[in-house]
C-alpha cells in the first residue's frame, strides 16, 4: 500500500490525487456501491419466493372456484333431468365445462361422484349430491420431480340441490 501511495505522490498529477484517494479508500475498506448489489441480492431471495406464492395460491383459488361451480351445475342438471341416465350425462358435461374453464385437464366423468342419499335419485321432494374432487398440480415443477414426490393439491367440492317437489312421476306421452 505505502508503494501504491508513493507512486501516487511522484505523479503530482490529478491522476496520481485520484489514485491515493482511491488507495486510501481501500485502505479504509470504503464500500460504496455495495449497498445497490446488497438490495438486488435481497430483492431476488424474496421476490422470486413471494411472487411463486401469488401464483400458486392463484391457481388453487382457480381450481376451488371450478370445483365449487361445477359441483353446483352438476347437481342441479341432476336434479332438473328427467331421467337417472339423462341426469348422469348432463351432470359430466356440466363438470367438464367448468373443469376446461379453470384449464383443468381432469377427466370429468371422474373428477365427479353424484349421490341420492334421501331415497331413490329424482324422486319428488328428494335431495341430489354432487362431489367433485380434482388435484392441482402447482406451477412449474417439472414431470420428472412429480413423479418422485407428489407435488400435487386435491381441491374438492360438495353441493346438494333439491328435485322439485311436484315433479310428476309419470312418463309424459
Amino acid at each position: 500500500m505505502r508503494r501504491l501511495r508513493a507512486a501516487c505522490i511522484r505523479l503530482g498529477t490529478r491522476a496520481g490525487q485520484r489514485c491515493c484517494t482511491a488507495a486510501t479508500a481501500l485502505r479504509r475498506g470504503d464500500d460504496a456501491g455495495s449497498a445497490v448489489l446488497e438490495l438486488l441480492g435481497v430483492a431476488l431471495l424474496l421476490l422470486v419466493p413471494l411472487v411463486y406464492l401469488v401464483l400458486v395460491l392463484a391457481r388453487l383459488e382457480a381450481a376451488t372456484f371450478a370445483v365449487e361451480g361445477a359441483a353446483r351445475d352438476a347437481a342441479r342438471t341432476f336434479a332438473a333431468a328427467d331421467d337417472a341416465r339423462a341426469g348422469t350425462v348432463r351432470a359430466v358435461a356440466a363438470t367438464g365445462i367448468a373443469l376446461r374453464d379453470a384449464g383443468l385437464g381432469d377427466d370429468p366423468a371422474a373428477a365427479l361422484a353424484l349421490a341420492c342419499p334421501s331415497g331413490p335419485c329424482l324422486a319428488p321432494g328428494g335431495t341430489v349430491t354432487a362431489r367433485v374432487a380434482v388435484r392441482v398440480p402447482l406451477p412449474f415443477v417439472p414431470a420428472a420431480v412429480r413423479g418422485a414426490v407428489p407435488l400435487e393439491v386435491p381441491v374438492s367440492a360438495e353441493r346438494s340441490a333439491g328435485v322439485d317437489r311436484f315433479r310428476s312421476t309419470a312418463a309424459a306421452p
